[in-house]
């Protein structure tokens, strides 16, 4: 069976992280997106050395920059949306769409799951 190229987006968190362990394990194409915005957060930092360490691969871009979303995008064709929704959920929502923005337009991802609709209730993921 060919082995999907999936891009992560939150492969820091609590869930993204283990989804991108299990991604690495199952021998697919791991990407996560490092987002600038994580700044000098030095755990978050480690954690993604580490995946990059384990065959991750990690494209830089900002929720905020579409063009640069989208070229992220192009280059996998399953996206993994693992950001947390915890303190800021209407702002949660807003990334999510900004990146479905990317997904859309780039038009070659197959998969698109949003992993934050586990703690979320229905009416927040639709």
């Amino acid at each position: 069976m060919e082995k999907s190229r999936v891009l992560v987006v939150g492969g820091t968190g609590y869930i993204g992280r283990r989804i991108v362990k299990a991604s690495l394990a199952q021998g697919h194409k791991t990407y996560l997106l490092m987002r600038p915005e994580i700044g000098l957060d030095i755990d978050k930092l480690q954690m993604l050395l580490s995946f990059k360490a384990q065959g991750a691969r990690l494209l830089e871009a900002s929720l905020d920059d579409h063009r640069g979303l989208v070229a992220a995008v192009k280059q996998v064709d399953v996206v993994v949306s693992a950001m947390s929704g915890v303190h800021f959920r209407s702002h949660n929502l807003h990334l999510q769409l900004k990146l479905l923005e990317a997904i859309k337009e780039a038009g070659n991802v197959k998969k698109f799951l949003a992993a934050f609709c586990a703690t979320q209730t229905l009416t927040m993921c639709i």
